[in-house]
């Protein structure tokens, strides 16, 4: 029989207890679905997997390090999985990886699954995901996502995301950027029109990591939760990854899935 494997590529995180609970919780749900292939992990992030290295001695591949483990263990058959959460620069980075190592053809088989918001039916089946974490609100009280955002031309995905939860019937739930169209600002006259006084906050990344921890929910002035209480807002704050909902778990294994059956990218 030939060695199977399945490489989990995210972006990575050092922050363990959020590691634990998102990232190595999608590892084990993969290996329970997928009993017959073994399963590997990388992260895209160089400054992470340096910080992990340097400070907690742990030793993370990236992707190429990771395949090219991989070839040499033997492994004739791969898919690798993205956690990220649309197709931009670190999704790049890992389709590069592939291709170079498709190009080496030192697998008999090698297939790249597609991102959470990828096909227009991915981004339905995460709304209706997060649906099961928003809270039921009042009027006047709104649910805003952090994004993370990006200079990348996939940097549009947010702005179908937003449509997509309105097209869902979700009222009074926005996505914002902590580093990319549309900021904090942009979306705050919209929530003095729709006449909003309390806001949940929520991140809408795999882990909540660094963003979430300090940019979101932290005491600092510039933190969105300062920015929005000194605005008269009441905030809430959900600080859990989007990885930790099984919802969202259950579309990366449909991802894996997709993949072993032939059809990782395009539309069904």
């Amino acid at each position: 029989m030939s060695k199977k494997g399945i490489l989990v590529v995210s972006f990575g995180t050092s922050y363990h207890d959020t590691r634990k609970l998102t990232i190595e919780a999608i590892e084990n749900k993969v290996q329970e679905n997928f009993k017959d292939y073994e399963v590997r992990r990388a992260f895209t992030s160089g400054m992470i997997i340096n910080k992990l290295k340097k400070r907690d001695n742990i030793f993370i591949d990236n992707t190429e390090e990771a395949l090219e483990r991989m070839a040499q263990e033997g492994f004739e058959e791969v898919y690798v999985q993205s956690l990220h959460i649309m197709p931009g620069e670190e999704y790049d980075d890992v389709k590069f990886a592939v291709h170079k190592f498709e190009h080496k053809k030192v697998f008999k088989k090698l297939v790249l699954g597609r991102p959470l918001l990828y096909r227009t039916k991915d981004y339905f089946k995460a709304v209706e995901a997060l649906r099961t974490q928003i809270p039921e609100r009042e009027k006047g009280h709104a649910v805003v996502f952090m994004g993370h955002g990006s200079t990348h031309p996939a940097n549009s995905s947010y702005a179908l995301f937003q449509y997509v939860i309105d097209e869902s019937g979700l009222q009074n739930v926005y996505i914002a950027n902590v580093e990319g169209f549309p900021e904090l600002d942009v979306i705050l006259p919209r929530l003095k029109k729709n006449g909003i006084r309390e806001i949940t906050l929520m991140p809408f990344m795999l882990v909540a990591g660094d963003h979430a921890t300090n940019d979101m929910a932290g005491d600092e002035e510039d933190s969105w939760k300062s920015i929005l209480e000194g605005e008269d807002y009441k905030v809430n704050i959900y600080l859990h990854g989007i990885g930790e909902n099984k919802g969202i778990q259950d579309i990366f294994i449909q991802h894996v899935q997709d993949c072993i059956d032939g059809n990782p990218l395009m539309e069904e």
